[in-house]
């Protein structure tokens, strides 16, 4: 039975403090029963999913394996599904995945393990499903089926329309998904157009199902399939009514859930001054009123008569919410000098300040906070621009390749040598050729890659030349785990926090902005922020650190909800041109940025549209009328260091 606070959830949904407490939680409750059945002699099947969602899963089986005995002798896999026209061994194939992060690291007999094929001939595609489907049967059914959740809600490949009586069969994938995979594959013209995908009836035939979710962007998903009513153009919902289901969630993931969006709805809550805050702002925007002229009978209509008794009347609500929405604004990002700062989000003193501004790849800083960059350094901040990765697996061949071709042509055209070795233009020769060399399932050479690197470094250091930022004012850290890896394939090391912990100490920075916090954990920007997480925690002791204010930026294509925001930057109608300008020289990003599914919006159409909205949410409420602003949420040291 559902507790008071869950009791608009359909399916029982745990959220965990970590994807990482959930993933040991899963792989607990699959060890138990490997073990289980080991004893009496049977076997186990369970049906897997591929992706970064249950990465930790995998990770944490191989471990038990390892490091406490557990045996995968009686284990018999399925594989929801494979990308169709895929063989085994391209990097992208859920075959290669699998073995890679799972099977090739424990002992599951090889003939146990079942994913399908993404090469079997169209004309006996439906024979080969139905037989997939008879060899589920032959093993004795799905005894515990994990799964993740695509925007579209989308489970296995049952994209939106899927029936929930559907059996394994090739599917045509949806364009959103498609977008969501264009960087594995670079570029969204190399994802595959179909699938073969257990079908939803598949699914709901397993005896226990887990969806898990991490990361901000699967909330708003995770809520309709937990809270809306079941719906075959929302295929994870179709889960309701099992007879046991469940899913398992991080804090980020959850953020739009009833319980957690609008507690006051479901419950008792505690009145916090930061609850409070974030009450009257959704009263103020569900009445479309400002703050100012809500009155009693507004919050006694929507839900909110217990915070009048608590700590109304709404007058004085109404001020003090104002007030501290207020104060969030400022244009002096990085404080300013000799000014009471005591109703300012940032300290005057000291100035001007060392600000440390980290993006993941080159290009978030930019587009989520240029306008901040170019006040702070404007303001006579000393601004450095620090790229944790190289952003390299993101640049697309055809930029790569008409790179290479105008090294080639310069060469021959100006008779322009590179030393005694090989010239500038036979050197881009080589790497051309390079191209022509490899097939669909290798992986970019060295040298690709670094080429790659250059494209990325010279367009943020064309953005960054508009914004007023010198060259000698952004580092390029490329951080080994992501030179190393590839997307779904990243493995942080003490190499990593090495390197950031010495930029940290280099600069001993009084303001560090960063982004990442409410990402996949799989993602770049998710492995980024931990490897920030574990580099702060080791210059914890330095002195600087506790005069050091971390300001947290939402990431790409987001931005903080109004109630979240410490502090608003307004930008004029030149500050948001000019950001907007550096914005265009991200030509390796284009396309590569999955925010909607409606259409392809070019980076600077995101980014105009996100200030300008969040600017019209302080107007709403009865701030000042700003073309634009970009916002940040404070995290404290001890936050950051407890995490």
């Amino acid at each position: 039975m559902a507790r008071e606070e869950e009791q608009f959830e359909r399916i029982p949904t745990k959220i965990c403090p970590s994807s990482d407490e959930a993933a040991k939680t899963v792989a607990a409750e699959i060890a138990t029963l490997i073990r289980e059945r080991a004893e009496s002699g049977k076997n186990v099947v369970l049906g897997l999913a591929t992706g970064s969602t249950p990465v930790p899963v995998y990770r944490e089986l191989v471990r038990l394996h390892k490091e406490e005995g557990l045996s995968f002798r009686n284990v018999i896999t399925f594989n929801l599904d494979e990308y169709f026209g895929l063989n085994d061994d391209h990097p992208e194939s859920y075959h290669h995945f699998m073995w890679e992060r799972l099977f090739k690291h424990v002992d599951i007999p090889k003939d146990n393990v079942h994913v399908p094929s993404g090469t079997v001939d169209r004309s006996a595609v439906y024979e080969y499903c139905q037989s997939y489907e008879q060899a589920i049967e032959e093993a004795g059914g799905l005894d515990y089926q994990i799964l993740g959740i695509g925007r579209t809600g989308h489970i296995g490949f049952n994209e939106p329309g899927s029936t929930r009586d559907s059996l394994t069969r090739l599917v045509t994938l949806d364009a959103l998904t498609r977008l969501d995979a264009a960087r594995d594959f670079l570029g969204e013209a190399n994802v595959p157009l179909y699938a073969i995908t257990m079908g939803v009836g598949t699914i709901l035939k397993a005896r226990k199902l887990v969806l898990m979710a991490w990361g901000q962007s699967k909330a708003g998903v995770v809520r309709d399939a937990v809270e809306g009513v079941p719906d075959e153009n929302l295929p994870a919902s179709l889960l309701q009514g099992h007879p046991d289901v469940r899913f398992f969630i991080d804090p980020t993931a959850s953020e739009e859930l009833i319980r957690i969006r609008l507690p006051w709805l479901v419950g008792p809550v505690d009145w916090t001054p930061r609850l409070i805050r974030k009450a009257i702002l959704w009263l103020s925007d569900t009445v479309k009123k400002p703050i100012l002229k809500l009155q009693e009978s507004d919050y006694n209509e929507n839900g909110l008569g217990e915070l009048l008794i608590d700590s109304g009347p709404a007058y004085d609500l109404n001020i003090k919410v104002f007030n501290q929405t207020q104060h969030t604004i400022t244009g002096w990002p990085g404080g300013k000098p000799n000014a009471d700062d005591s109703n300012r989000p940032e300290r005057a003193k000291p100035f001007p300040k060392r600000v440390l501004v980290l993006g993941s790849e080159p290009h978030e800083d930019i587009l989520c906070m240029g306008g901040t960059v170019h006040r702070l350094a404007n303001q006579g901040s000393e601004v450095t621009l620090a790229y944790l990765t190289s952003g390299n697996l993101a640049v697309p061949d055809n930029l790569t390749k008409q790179t290479l071709a105008l090294m080639a042509e310069l060469e021959e055209e100006m008779d322009f040598k590179k030393g005694d070795g090989l010239s500038l233009g036979q050197f881009a020769e080589v790497i051309l050729k390079s191209f022509e060399d490899v097939g669909d399932s290798d992986q970019d050479s060295d040298a690709v890659r670094r080429i790659k690197s250059f494209v990325r470094r010279n367009e943020a250091r064309d953005a960054a030349k508009i914004l007023k930022i010198d060259r000698d004012q952004q580092t390029f850290l490329d951080l080994p785990f992501y030179e190393k890896g590839r997307y779904r394939n990243f493995f942080p090391a003490d190499e990593d926090v090495d390197t950031l912990s010495a930029l940290l100490e280099s600069v001993k920075p009084h303001q560090v902005y960063v982004s990442g916090g409410l990402a996949d954990p799989g993602s770049v920007s998710g492995v980024c922020y931990r490897v920030f997480q574990r580099a702060m925690k080791r210059v914890s002791g330095e002195g600087w650190v506790k005069d050091c204010r971390i300001w947290s930026y939402r990431g790409v294509g987001q931005e903080w909800p109004l109630n979240e925001i410490d502090m608003a930057v307004p930008l004029s109608p030149g500050e948001l041109a000019s950001k907007i300008e550096a914005s265009f020289q991200y030509r390796s990003q284009r396309s590569q940025f999955p925010f909607r599914a409606s259409s392809h919006r070019e980076i600077w159409q995101e980014t105009d549209d996100i200030n300008r909205s969040t600017a019209e949410a302080y107007d709403a409420v009865g701030m000042a009328e700003y073309e634009a602003i970009e916002a940040f949420k404070e995290i404290s040291i001890a936050a950051l260091q407890g995490a």
